[in-house]
């Protein structure tokens, strides 16, 4: 008989949280185990997925809502939230890659927090997390 051992503990992704303008949502990864989980099982593939490039930083996912699409000033606002979580938080204007969650993947055998992007957009923005709307937790 073989022993299935004990049960693995479902790792929960520790976020921090944001609401914009019009009730969008932005979750921002903590860790490199956090942002593989955010964006590889808690992003939907019509979720877009932010993340600063050249430098180490949080994978940040703006939820869509059913039936909606955010402008680019909603998307950019996500973008200077992916922004200020990464290294580049103290530098000027950033450039940020965006993609749908869709088009991120996971190589094989690589390191917790490593992805792949297709169909990349870039959006240069400020880090800056909305002033009106809080951080949510």
């Amino acid at each position: 008989m073989k022993d299935e051992g004990t049960p693995k503990k479902e790792y929960q992704a520790r976020v921090h949280a944001y609401e914009l303008p019009g009730g969008w949502t932005v979750l921002a990864g903590k860790s490199d185990a956090d942002n593989e989980l955010l964006s590889l099982k808690v992003a939907g593939p019509h979720d877009w997925w932010f993340h600063v490039r050249g430098m180490s930083g949080s994978h940040v996912i703006l939820r869509v809502k059913p039936g909606e699409a955010p402008d680019r000033k909603i998307l950019k606002q996500a973008a200077a939230i992916a922004a200020y979580h990464s290294k580049a938080r103290s530098g000027g204007t950033v450039a940020v890659s965006c993609t749908r969650a869709g088009y991120v993947t996971k190589p094989k055998h690589a390191k917790p927090g490593t992805v792949n992007i297709r169909r990349e957009t870039i959006l240069k923005v400020r880090p800056i997390l909305p002033e009106k709307h809080p951080k949510l937790t």
